[in-house]
């Protein structure tokens, strides 16, 4: 079947074996200092190659970008090399990876600022929290994002300059591509909503101009390593962290025109994956493929059975999973088989060493 999660499928002239995604999840198991990737990052990431592809944890594009503790980089020639050394690690194991690029704007904590702000489209809290390590005893938490300052012109101007250099250093450190993080109340998804973005400038006010700062860096990046290298992930219906705008969906479907037009290989929908979270219309899949023509990911709690069902009903090309890869390295192999699927333990998604990180075992032997 052609629509199958184990048929392959053609991104762009990137061959995927089958259409399992990993999706980004972030695991702050960087070397410190300077958030760098590692040794332990590659065997991680090598270790889940058989998805048709995968798509790196969330990469700040800038020491201003970061958010939370030991995130990776993509900023510096120390963390460029300790890319490679993952990158490196899966195309040997055969697989196909992209890296996340990151802006938290708003989302952060003033110890990862010189001045104690970070900055956002306005001045407005997120009422949120960031997982920050205490430096005085090593231990880890989650705490209070701080008020950022509103960005002025030339802080925006930096910032897409900074996407672009992200998308650069991507392809230095060997990646098949990049993925713009659009979603998840990060900096470029408060540029889209009313409820974070207050300008009354060229950024901010209409939904055409809380668009703009998405189409800048989308073009910037394009511009920089091809747009058929570049994805893009958006949340439509998050409404954590003061992300609820009513009107969100319509400014959605106008920056798919956008992203239609600048050509970008797919877009990655970050879908609401809570207990009692919404059930995406059909009628926004429908309208999403009316002004959208790339590949279309889906993410959010998806089993075997949904994704295959949504693969069959067209509203997706692709379908990302997250935390089942973490626990089941061998995912593809678990699905196509039946095999039973493993727990992963919670309490070590955060920081830490290879406990609960590489030492999730397949179910077989190949």
């Amino acid at each position: 079947m052609t629509n199958s999660l184990f048929a392959s499928y053609d991104l762009n002239g990137i061959k995927l074996p089958n259409r399992m995604v990993m999706a980004p999840m972030t695991r702050c198991r960087t070397n410190q200092p300077g958030n760098i990737p590692n040794d332990l990052m590659a065997t991680y990431y090598a270790q889940r190659a058989s998805s048709g592809l995968i798509i790196s944890e969330a990469t700040q594009i800038s020491s201003t970008g970061q958010g939370y503790s030991f995130t990776p980089g993509i900023h510096s020639d120390e963390q460029i090399a300790g890319w490679r050394k993952v990158t490196k690690a899966v195309h040997d194991a055969g697989g196909r990876i992209f890296l996340q690029l990151w802006h938290v704007g708003r989302m952060s904590h003033e110890s990862f600022h010189a001045d104690g702000k970070p900055i956002a489209p306005s001045a407005l809290s997120p009422d949120a929290q960031v997982w920050v390590v205490d430096p005085q005893t090593g231990q880890g938490g989650m705490v209070d994002c701080t008020l950022p300052r509103a960005m002025t012109l030339s802080d925006i101007a930096q910032v897409i300059g900074e996407f672009r250099q992200g998308a650069a250093n991507a392809i230095a450190a060997g990646f098949d591509g990049v993925e713009i993080h659009g979603a998840n109340g990060y900096l470029v998804d408060q540029f889209l909503r009313s409820t974070s973005n207050h300008r009354d400038d060229a950024y901010g006010g209409s939904p055409e101009k809380r668009v703009r700062f998405l189409k800048e860096v989308c073009e910037a990046v394009a511009d920089e390593i091809g747009a058929e290298r570049t994805g893009i992930r958006l949340a439509p219906f998050i409404t954590q962290r003061n992300m609820n705008d009513p009107a969100i969906i319509d400014t959605i479907l106008l920056a798919a025109r956008e992203i239609e037009n600048i050509g970008l290989a797919y877009i990655h929908l970050s879908e609401a994956d809570w207990d009692d979270a919404p059930v995406i219309p059909d009628q926004f899949r429908k309208d999403l493929r009316t002004v959208y023509s790339g590949a279309i990911i889906v993410a959010g709690k998806y089993t075997k059975q949904r994704g295959e069902t949504i693969l069959s009903a067209g509203g997706a090309d692709l379908v990302a999973y997250g935390r089942p890869f973490i626990a089941n390295p061998d995912l593809v192999d678990r699905f196509q088989n039946d095999l039973p699927l493993d727990d992963l333990d919670g309490a070590t998604l955060f920081g830490g060493d290879g406990k609960g990180y590489i030492d999730y075992e397949p179910a077989r032997t190949l």
